[in-house]
């Protein structure tokens, strides 16, 4: 394609489909439903009216999502020399020329703005919280650890793990244990989730030379970190016991679940992509069931 083919092609109107690509909607979508879960518990814990809340609620969820669309954007565009690689990503409209450079800068850069703004008009806390988060995803992960250290899921984490804390200080304006608690539980389960995610692209991760776990270790050392990671999740609920004998049973058997879930890797003949595969659906899963068990039974006590 020459390049006036291609600026042309590029200047085309990008549809609500391919935005969702280029913002990396799924993802978004799934940080929600913890900052969702953060702002509950903090409306239930600290006595605060839901109705009255609403507004802020709203407002939280509303920056939240334009900050971490932003920051998706944004590592979109530094990310088009690798993405041009696998084959996976090979539709993404960043990679096949469906939107130009400046006009992706100017949405990350206008999403994220605005996104704070959201936040900085909730309180100040919400406002850095945000800050962090960006500033973590774009720079810590997507500009330096992704390319250069097979930490980089464990690095990305941290700013991945921010959404419950956003949640909780956008009512009650300042961290707590539960807040805390709902970090260490997504950044714990993080590198669970993407290290599968992983396995099944290893060949793709190794042709773009991104030194992610399974490329670099193999399937044996990577197994034996998800478990490391498996091990961290299973005390958590306990730091959420507040939520009651309910909630931390059923969240603990969820757990143990997982590492059941885990332990048949161990057959032998282990078909890899597939037991990753199992890993990922049941990492999923375990996102929604456990902030829904989060909300459900915080409901209950309200009542």
């Amino acid at each position: 394609m020459s390049k006036e083919q291609t600026l042309s092609h590029a200047s085309g109107r990008v549809s609500f489909k391919e935005l969702q690509q280029i913002i990396k909607m799924g993802l978004v979508q799934g940080n929600l439903i913890p900052a969702f879960a953060g702002a509950w518990l903090a409306v239930v814990m600290t006595n605060h009216s839901f109705l009255s809340s609403i507004p802020q609620i709203l407002l939280m969820l509303i920056g939240s999502t334009l900050i971490m669309g932003g920051a998706c954007a944004l590592n979109n565009y530094y990310d088009q020399d690798i993405d041009s690689i696998m084959p996976s990503k090979q539709n993404r409209p960043t990679v096949n020329d469906r939107i130009s450079d400046k006009n992706l800068l100017i949405l990350s850069f206008g999403m994220m703005l605005v996104g704070e703004a959201c936040l900085f008009l909730l309180n100040v806390p919400s406002g850095v919280l945000g800050l962090i988060g960006i500033v973590g995803y774009v720079s810590y992960y997507s500009i330096w650890s992704k390319r250069h250290t097979t930490w980089n899921t464990v690095v990305g984490s941290f700013p991945g793990a921010v959404p419950p804390l956003i949640g909780w200080v956008a009512i009650d304006g300042s961290i707590s244990l539960v807040a805390i608690a709902l970090f260490l539980v997504i950044f714990c389960w993080q590198p669970i989730h993407f290290y599968a995610l992983a396995i099944k692209r290893s060949d793709e991760y190794s042709l773009a030379n991104i030194p992610m776990l399974p490329s670099v270790k193999g399937f044996k050392r990577t197994r034996v970190s998800m478990f490391i990671w498996l091990v961290f999740l299973l005390p958590l609920p306990f730091l959420l016991s507040s939520l009651g004998t309910t909630f931390v049973v059923l969240a603990t058997l969820l757990n143990l679940g997982w590492i059941y879930v885990g332990l048949t890797s161990f057959k032998k003949h282990t078909d890899q992509t597939k037991w990753a595969t199992k890993m990922f659906i049941y990492s999923l899963n375990y996102l929604v069931v456990f902030f829904v068990l989060v909300v459900v039974v915080s409901l209950i006590k309200m009542i």
